[in-house]
């Protein structure tokens, strides 16, 4: 290191950039020498396909693009929106897209019925435009197949039987699975190839029927789930799927279309051929027949993508329906301070929601109902129908509640004997209309009258023959006075409970006996047959029970317990 420390001009680090030697006019130029030369191999296979960015920015201005508008959508943020029209907007042969009184629908060559993305969820108002362009969300009628290099494949001369509901596949046979054969049927009655939907379902099913099918579909999960989009046009195949294995259909509601689920039971019934054999709250069986075969089912293209929602007119109006701008406000301002009616929690069952406003509009022009945690399309789904079902006016869905006026045209339910309203500290008398109180022909009626059911009737006037209830003459008690009645009630009451009909020994034989025959336990057991179902009582009389210890059973066990000892 030493004998090369000591050598002038060199540089040891060559590949880095050398300072330049003094300028020397006897020396000529210094110029170091080249750095050691970098080899050169031979390209590599795998780096041949790779392109670098600016050929590939160079591609894609060259390449024109897709003709399939499907593959060129506008991306869900964008700003895209055309008004429309009522009519066909986009036509392509004979598949076209119409804007009609159920929306926005798809017209299929041979196809039953108009197709549409949700059959039980599409307001009764029509668009007024669309979020993108019109486009079917079908498969195309022919799709070439793209090169790939082979031949394709020759078909294969294996024959796969189909699935036939009326000739099953032996119940032993290993790599098939279960198909359920039609009916129930008759003892020596066989399936029958149905051509409409009143063969297919068959002769009505009885009591007994019903019971056998939906026992097993009662604690199962094997079920289709309808959430906020409704009966959606895929779930008709799902339907069919289930009606292979299992000859009810198991449908569980969940949401929005359980505000209004008539509608949701006649679309079920009208677009799948079956029958609601059993509705509870919002679960639905959906019975396929008696002559359902799986092979000759209707069978519909499959929707490929979740198609835009179009733009529907404003719910929420500046200005609403019979009232000024000024009312309007008043209106939203007083509705802050009101107490909501309910609440309606997420994925829930609002089976009653219709009428729980309509009876809250007996008692007030303004309705409230909170939707806490609920999605934002969600409780304007609710408000929507709530209008068009209940009807009213929709005023604001501030702070995820939905505020609701009963409109000038509202008209009470108990024409002649109105209900009074309890006035609160948020419904105070100076918060009611003018024009919403009742009129001189409903304040004729007795102010201290109220509605009540038949059975509510019958179940006050068991309480009073059995002393189980007073009527009290005086409204204006006070407290000890009051106490004074309760106590007095209570004892008659035990009395009454602890009291029996009286029973009667026969003078000939120690061992008849005999009940006292009492009109008034005939008259109460007449009243409960209302509260029993049809299905679970075979119109069987109820004979009185008597005292505990009085029937001849308890006579002959008595006489063994002495023979015993």
């Amino acid at each position: 290191m030493a004998i090369v420390a000591s050598l002038r001009d060199i540089n040891l680090f060559s590949s880095l950039p050398s300072t330049p030697p003094m300028a020397d006019s006897s020396s000529g130029t210094f110029r170091p020498a080249p750095p050691i030369p970098i080899p050169k191999y031979a390209p590599s296979t795998r780096n041949r396909n790779r392109k670098t960015n600016h050929q590939i920015q160079t591609d894609t201005q060259t390449k024109k693009p897709q003709s399939n508008p499907a593959l060129k959508l506008p991306h869900h943020r964008t700003r895209y929106y055309k008004p429309v029209k009522e009519g066909v907007i986009s036509s392509d042969g004979d598949r076209t897209i119409v804007i009609g009184e159920s929306g926005v629908s798809y017209q299929l060559p041979g196809a039953p019925f108009e197709f549409q993305f949700s059959y039980s969820e599409t307001p009764k108002a029509k668009p007024v435009g669309i979020r993108e362009p019109a486009f079917m969300p079908f498969a195309p009628p022919t799709m070439p197949r793209p090169w790939t290099g082979k031949a394709p494949l020759k078909k294969s001369k294996k024959k796969i039987p189909l699935f036939d509901s009326f000739n099953p596949p032996p119940a032993g046979k290993s790599g098939v699975k279960y198909v359920e054969m039609p009916g129930p049927l008759p003892f020596g009655r066989y399936p029958k190839e149905g051509m409409n939907r009143e063969e297919i379902l068959g002769e009505p099913l009885k009591k007994w029927e019903k019971g056998m099918l939906i026992k097993p579909h009662m604690h199962d999960n094997r079920q289709v789930n309808l959430g906020r989009d409704g009966f959606t046009h895929n779930m008709l195949e799902l339907i069919h799927s289930h009606w292979k294995r299992r000859r009810v259909c198991k449908v569980r509601c969940k949401g929005v279309p359980t505000v209004d689920m008539d509608n949701v039971c006649r679309v079920l019934e009208e677009k799948t051929g079956g029958e609601i054999i059993h509705r509870v709250g919002g679960v639905v069986y959906l019975f396929r027949g008696r002559n359902y075969n799986y092979r000759t089912r209707p069978q519909y293209p499959l929707m490929l993508w979740k198609p835009a929602a179009p733009v529907y007119p404003k719910l929420i109006q500046e200005v609403p329906e019979g009232l000024t701008k000024e009312e309007a406000l008043e209106f939203r301002v007083k509705g802050k301070s009101l107490r909501p009616i309910c609440k309606l929690s997420k994925n829930g069952v609002y089976v009653s929601l219709v009428k729980d406003v309509r009876d809250a509009f007996e008692l007030s022009p303004l309705v409230k109902v909170d939707c806490p945690g609920l999605e934002p399309s969600d409780y304007k789904k609710i408000g929507a129908k709530l209008k068009e079902l209940v009807p009213c006016v929709l005023l604001s869905f501030d702070d995820e509640q939905i505020l609701m006026w009963r409109g000038r045209d509202w008209k009470s339910r108990f024409v002649d004997n109105p209900l009074i309203p309890s006035l609160s500290e948020t419904n105070i008398a100076n918060e009611l209309d003018p024009s919403d109180k009742p009129s001189d022909e409903q304040t004729v009626s007795d102010p201290s009258s109220t509605i009540s059911s038949p059975k509510m009737i019958s179940l006050w006037k068991r309480a009073l023959e059995s002393s189980k209830a007073v009527i009290l003459e005086e409204l204006d008690l006070g407290p000890d006075d009051l106490l004074k009645k309760v106590e007095e009630l209570e004892g008659t009451s035990l009395a009454a409970e602890h009291s029996y009909t009286a029973m009667v020994l026969s003078n000939t034989d120690g061992a008849a006996e005999d009940y006292v025959d009492d009109k008034d336990r005939s008259e109460e057991y007449s009243d409960i047959d209302d509260d029993f179902d049809d299905e679970c009582s075979d119109d069987e009389s109820l004979d009185p029970v008597g005292p505990v210890g009085t029937l001849p059973v308890d006579k002959i066990v008595r006489k063994l317990r002495e023979r015993l000892k």
